[in-house]
């Protein structure tokens, strides 16, 4: 027996034990390259675009939940495209933000030949299982966009204290006293726990707070910042759209004007959105991170006022070089981006992986790329990046509260 199959038997075991022990769980969904792609035949919960026997290399990459639309416009169809062009094969899967079937898909694309695992954790805590069956299969990791307590892994991702540091830059300075609420993303994700509440510390907002110039509207509890602001399980938009609404309830009953808002990205951005639109609140300044289109349409229209964009395209296109690299058997120490691959505004700061220190307190070697934070003043930078035209960017702006003046 192969040692892929004893891994996929130790997987399976894992599966079985979650599937008794949870309370729900995700029904199997097709790979979103095969519903992308004609020439992709959906088998199960992951589809190949190709072949384990059609290339050197297969890369395999493990959705969380290739529904946020970033997912799809930007970071696969770069990843694919550079695996393809440097003579690999690319496969994936769609866990929609199920653990159960994360750990399936990754069993699933351990099984088809994998030789690469890029993986998108819905759970960093919950995907370990599926990490060292990786492992035990031979199988290289990398932890993309979201970091993965593993000291074997290979972590791919942008500054994430940097973008929180931008997104808190930008409202402090426009509101540098008032009544601030915090919306956070999920609270399994060190996205949301550690890194970007660490940057919108270093751009003063404890400060501030310790100072009394800032009033946080929605603390949980005393400890920073743990307590301080609200969670929204799994990034979902309706549910950062209805913890804003309560939160907004709460503000009129007791009398406070709320002044800013810092929202940790997009899905959560548009929630809150909503909810200022429903509840016919007005648009305080809001934060936001990854440049997707509604946002970026918002900030046009001047009901978010920042949204640091993570240029996604060139995020992808360092995940599958790095792939190809690990696949050739390359030591992280001795990888190189080649040249020109990525654009020199995003690029990390250095060609060779370096050593970042977890939270955990693992090393890992990785690429860190740097966020640009876009607001009425510079949106030119998205259109001119090729990221979105500049009619989809101004389609909404003239119904907006305060239409930019660059869609004008």
């Amino acid at each position: 027996m192969s040692k892929r199959h004893l891994v996929a038997l130790s997987l399976s075991s894992v599966l079985a034990l979650a599937a008794c022990s949870s309370s729900g769980g995700g029904a199997a969904t097709s790979s979103p390259s095969a519903a992308a792609s004609e020439s992709a035949a959906a088998s199960g919960s992951a589809a190949a675009s190709g072949s384990a026997a059609s290339g050197s290399c297969t890369v395999a990459v493990s959705w969380n939940n290739y529904q946020q639309p970033r997912w799809a416009k930007n970071d696969q169809p770069n990843i694919k495209k550079t695996v393809e062009d440097g003579g690999g094969t690319y496969i994936d899967a769609d866990a929609n933000l199920s653990n159960e079937q994360q750990l399936t898909d990754i069993n699933t694309l351990i099984g088809k030949g994998a030789n690469v695992l890029i993986l998108l954790g819905q759970d960093t805590k919950a995907v370990l299982p599926g990490v060292q069956a990786a492992k035990d299969a031979g199988v290289k990791v990398i932890a993309y966009d979201r970091l993965i307590e593993d000291p074997d892994i290979f972590y791919i991702t942008f500054d994430n204290v940097g973008v929180g540091k931008a997104e808190a830059d930008a409202v402090l300075k426009k509101v540098p006293e008032g009544n601030y609420v915090l919306i956070k993303g999920d609270p399994g994700d060190p996205n949301a726990s550690t890194f970007l509440p660490q940057g919108w510390d270093d751009a003063g907002l404890k400060a501030a707070v310790d100072g009394n110039k800032i009033k946080v509207l929605n603390m949980g509890g005393s400890t920073w910042p743990k307590d301080a602001g609200t969670y929204t399980d799994a990034w979902k938009t309706e549910k950062a759209q209805s913890n804003m609404e309560a939160i907004i309830d709460k503000a009129v009953a007791d009398g406070n004007k709320i002044d800013a808002i810092l929202a940790e990205n997009d899905s959560t951005a548009l929630g809150v959105a909503g909810a200022l639109k429903s509840k016919s609140y007005g648009y305080p300044p809001l934060s936001g991170q990854d440049g997707d289109e509604a946002n970026l349409q918002n900030v046009a229209a001047g009901i978010q006022y920042v949204d640091v964009w993570k240029n996604a395209n060139e995020l992808g296109k360092v995940a599958g070089a790095s792939a190809l690299e690990l696949c050739k058997g390359t030591a992280p120490a001795d990888m190189s981006l080649p040249s020109g691959l990525v654009d020199p505004s995003v690029a990390p700061k250095s060609p060779t992986p370096q050593d970042f220190t977890t939270p955990g307190g693992n090393t890992v070697k990785s690429y860190i790329l740097q966020p640009t934070p876009i607001t009425a003043d510079n949106l030119n930078l998205v259109v001119d990046g090729g990221w979105i035209t500049k009619d989809k960017l101004c389609a909404n702006a003239a119904s907006g509260p305060t239409p930019a003046a660059f869609c004008s």
